[in-house]
């Protein structure tokens, strides 16, 4: 009968689309809220720029791409010691700095072709600087997982529950990711939060009367930027890193999908709708956006490839962040269960680092490839900064300039191609592996 009903088969097909967005949604959430709980931003604030961060990133590029933007991992580190030296709104003004970075990045991709990005950032550069992001944050993980702050500097619960809950965790997440089937193994960090959080209600660690006086609708705690030069400075470099994600991610879906969106809608269109996205939401106090790979492996694994399913998945998010006793209940989930996740987290991002360096065949035999990675690895992990007072340079903006610096100025570099063919080659592996 709907054969002759064409309303009955297009309101079947919206309302499996609604579904299907509120599916990548889910898939999205445990990152997505997990990064702004980690560095003291409102995860309300969070789902809302993570909406209208993906609504303008589907405006610049047409639509085109089933693409989902989050907050950012990259980010943690610097958003954690910005927030600690200049202020909330110092970091949230350096934060659209660093999105403008994207901006003119897309210009150069648009004048000298997408092969820029491969001249500048080859995988000997950025395999060490992604093993960074994860080692770097590694001590972040283990303090939160034994009930300590992130820095160590305070205990938040005793030790042994502190183990308890965030060995739960860390299980659950690890058992979800090695043996669920279909979409259940998207969801990783979600059931690793929810296990662990359960666990936690029951050794006391969660203090819910916040989330019971609150209103159930509120507008979120948005955060005016500031600008300040020094804070400035120091996130502009940090940019170097998700750029790298971004190709990998954009690469990725045209795989899954069969498209090329390197060439349409272009390269420097997604790059362009990234940055603004990332600074549109500092404007209101968000974290940085980033593509979601999470989201590009449900896409594989659902064949939603139609771009309008993540835009009701930005309108879910937009939604529920004026959902106040929600936000406030993300709020309540103890340190100790996000330590566990992050244990596998932090390590599983190390790891795409060194993969990327072997995929791409690098040969650290070569004294040239040695030196950029090992400086590159111990200015990383031994916690190098350059600079004096406020204004210094560290961690993962640090380690992408020296990086870059160090392949440009060191003689006996291998041709490059002008192409994206190696990042294209290590991007089909993984997703072969995850078919």
């Amino acid at each position: 009968m709907n054969e002759l009903n064409p309303m009955a088969n297009s309101g079947a097909r919206n309302w499996r689309t609604i579904l299907a967005g509120a599916q990548m949604l889910f898939v999205a959430f445990g990152a997505l809220v997990l990064m702004p709980l980690l560095t003291g931003l409102d995860p309300s604030v969070a789902l809302f720029t993570a909406g209208i961060g993906t609504l303008l990133f589907h405006l610049v590029t047409g639509l085109k791409v089933p693409i989902f933007l989050a907050s950012s991992f990259v980010f943690i580190a610097p958003i954690s010691y910005a927030t600690q030296t200049w202020g909330v709104p110092a970091t949230m003004g350096a934060l659209m700095a660093a999105g403008l970075v994207y901006m003119l990045l897309a210009l150069v991709v648009k004048l000298r072709g997408p092969g820029v990005i491969h001249r500048i950032m080859p995988p000997v550069v950025t395999g060490p600087v992604i093993m960074i992001i994860g080692l770097g944050l590694a001590p972040i993980a283990v303090n939160m997982a034994m009930g300590k702050s992130g820095d160590g500097s305070i205990e938040l619960f005793p030790y042994l529950d502190a183990l308890l809950v965030s060995m739960v965790a860390l299980v659950t997440t690890l058992l979800v990711s090695v043996f669920a089937n279909g979409i259940f193994r998207l969801l990783p960090i979600l059931s690793g939060v929810f296990v662990g959080y359960l666990v936690a209600l029951f050794t006391g660690m969660v203090d819910l009367s916040q989330v019971q006086a609150a209103p159930l609708v509120a507008v979120p705690a948005f955060v005016t930027p500031e600008f300040n030069w020094q804070a400035i400075l120091f996130m502009i470099p940090v940019a170097i890193a998700p750029a790298i994600e971004h190709v990998g991610d954009i690469i990725a879906i045209g795989n899954v999908t069969g498209r090329d969106y390197i060439r349409k809608p272009g390269l420097q269109r997604t790059l362009f709708g990234d940055g603004l996205a990332t600074s549109v939401a500092a404007l209101f106090g968000g974290p940085p956006n980033t593509t979601y790979s999470e989201v590009t492996g449900a896409v594989m694994l659902t064949k939603a490839f139609n771009p309008v399913v993540m835009l009701w998945a930005a309108g879910f998010a937009i939604l529920l962040a004026f959902v106040s006793k929600f936000g406030l209940l993300l709020q309540t989930i103890p340190a100790p269960v996000m330590g566990g996740i992050l244990i596998l987290l932090f390590g599983s991002i190390a790891s795409v680092g060194l993969n990327t360096l072997i995929k791409a065949k690098v040969d650290l035999a070569k004294q040239r490839n040695l030196v950029i990675v090992a400086t590159t690895l111990v200015f990383g992990i031994g916690g190098m900064a350059i600079g004096s007072g406020d204004l210094n340079l560290q961690g993962v903006s640090l380690c992408g300039i020296v990086a870059i610096l160090l392949n440009l100025m060191l003689p006996g570099a291998d041709p490059v191609a002008d192409d994206l063919h190696e990042e294209d080659e290590v991007v089909e592996d993984l997703l072969n592996h995850s078919r």
